[in-house]
Formats: C-alpha cells, sequence, structure tokens
C-alpha cells in the first residue's frame, strides 16, 4: 500500500481563514494550519472570495471558485505551497 494514499480521516471537515493563515479541521481531529502567502490567489482575494469555499475531490480537497485555487489535505499535510508563478495566474 502507498503510504501517501489519503486517509478516511484525512478529509475536511472545515476551514477557516484569517489575514495571515489558513486552517483546515480533519476529520481525524487534527488542524493543519499554513501560512496563507504560500498560495497568492487566497492572499490577493478578498474575504468574500475567500469564504466562498467547497469541499471537492471526495473530501480530499478544497475549491475556491472565484479565484480557481484548489489545496488537498495530501499538500497540506506534505506543506505543499503553490508552485512558482501561480501568482501570475491569479
Amino acid at each position: 500500500m502507498n503510504s501517501l494514499e489519503p486517509k478516511a480521516g484525512e478529509r475536511v471537515r472545515d476551514v477557516h481563514i484569517t489575514d495571515d493563515t489558513i486552517s483546515v479541521d480533519l476529520f481525524d481531529g487534527r488542524t493543519i494550519t499554513v501560512p496563507i502567502a504560500w498560495y497568492p490567489r487566497l492572499l490577493h482575494a478578498t474575504p468574500k472570495q475567500r469564504a466562498n469555499w467547497r469541499i471537492a475531490g471526495a473530501g480530499y480537497g478544497i475549491h475556491w471558485p472565484d479565484v480557481d485555487e484548489d489545496l488537498t489535505t495530501q499538500g497540506l499535510l506534505q506543506g505543499a505551497p503553490a508552485p512558482r508563478g501561480a501568482a501570475k495566474a491569479a
């Protein structure tokens, strides 16, 4: 079995965004908090755009339709910021 496969408890329960951080609550009780600066599209989004998120990817992802941003719990757990150049696309 691949250790990188998502586990059921790693599904998104809730998302909280401040001016500095994105925090994702998982069903297994963990909360992942990362700097919002890692994701330029969200950093430069309005509070209304940041608040408009949806659970995606069978529960393992988050999608912000207003800024076309997608994050996965696997990427967040691995500490993966957005690829360079993502700010240009925003």
